[in-house]
């Protein structure tokens, strides 16, 4: 049953997290269950063993976690999975988090998806406060796309984002490089994109979790595809940041903002902002580090929340400087865990 928090709820900022290296944490993306409707050949595996049900926390667990970092200035959240909208009854969190978006404590609630969900819950994200979402969407191709992601159907995907513009919902499309896969549409998608208003961002493969098959055979450095895109664009550099990893570019042929991700190739740790909790309460200061705290068992040890409050004070006073990547052939996981169990 949700329960009152008017006192978390009225109770005036305290003092901003601020890391060891003087950045505000503003930023907080919160995974709320690590399954997913689909398998993508660079993020999971054929046969997943997914988390038991009873480890998550509760939709009311979350929403009060939120309501602490908020408290102490997070001004964005996003929610993220796995696939987020496939969490039981997950609209209800979001009705919850939208009280902040009415109080001006929160400023943007978004979430990331790989819009199979969208065509059903667009219009009720609209009516909560939910101006734009990035869908993950590596492929244009009926058939590239079902192989990519062993069992998804791209037609339901377009459907989705579809609903989700006419709702008035902002889309921007994320792409992985698939070296060998998608490297040849990319510059197609991005007119694709821009043609329907839509930003696009092209993101490296990342090293996480253990995967059938060699990570090295999929990793397409995003210098060498834009080193190919500006054979048919004229890229514009733009001083752009959203609070994410992102560098942006203008295309002048398009109009349109494309944004390159590079964990590999260019380390964009310098201004990150941002952390991340898992559906199980376990708060990550760095997507690329194994470093993380325990939430829930503070959240669990009592009814208020002075005792997770000084957790996340003391997690954040240890949040590294950056990640530590790599990919070859020798460490195809430069973390163990899927980036379906920390949030994408």
């Amino acid at each position: 049953m949700w329960g009152p928090r008017t006192a978390d709820d009225a109770a005036p900022a305290a003092a901003p997290l601020i890391d060891p290296f003087q950045r505000a944490i503003t930023y907080l993306r919160i995974s709320v269950t690590d399954r997913c409707d689909l398998r993508c050949v660079y993020c999971m595996s054929e046969d997943m063993n997914f988390l038991p049900k009873r480890d998550l926390l509760s939709l009311e667990e979350l929403d009060r976690l939120c309501a602490v970092f908020i408290g102490r200035g997070v001004r964005k959240l996003r929610i993220t999975g796995g696939e987020p909208l496939v969490r039981r009854d997950i609209m209800h969190l979001f009705r919850r988090l939208s009280r902040h978006l009415g109080t001006g404590a929160l400023e943007e609630l978004t979430m990331t998806t790989n819009g199979t969900q969208l065509g059903r819950f667009a219009p009720e994200l609209a009516d909560l406060g939910v101006r734009r979402v990035n869908v993950s969407l590596d492929t244009l191709d009926p058939d590239k796309f079902r192989a990519v992601t062993r069992r998804g159907d791209l037609k339901v995907v377009l459907d989705g984002i579809a609903a989700a513009r006419k709702a008035g919902i902002k889309v921007k499309i994320n792409a992985v490089a698939l070296k060998g896969v998608n490297e040849d549409e990319i510059a197609d998608m991005i007119a694709w994109a821009h043609g329907d208003d839509m930003d696009m961002t092209l993101i490296e493969v990342m090293p996480l979790g253990e995967i059938e098959g060699d990570r090295t055979d999929q990793f397409l450095p995003l210098s060498v595809a834009r080193a190919r895109l500006e054979s048919r664009y004229t890229m514009i550099p733009l001083p752009d940041r959203t609070g994410g990893p992102a560098r942006y570019v203008r295309i002048a042929e398009t109009g349109g903002r494309l944004g390159f991700i590079t964990p590999l190739t260019h380390n964009f740790c310098e201004s990150c902002n941002r952390v991340r909790l898992t559906c199980t309460g376990q708060l990550y200061m760095c997507l690329g580090q194994e470093d993380a705290a325990d939430l829930r068992a503070a959240l669990r040890a009592s009814p208020d929340d002075a005792l997770v409050t000084q957790a996340v004070i003391d997690a954040i006073a240890r949040k590294p400087k950056g990640h530590d990547f790599v990919i070859e052939r020798a460490r195809p996981a430069a973390v163990p865990r899927h980036m379906s169990v920390t949030g994408g």
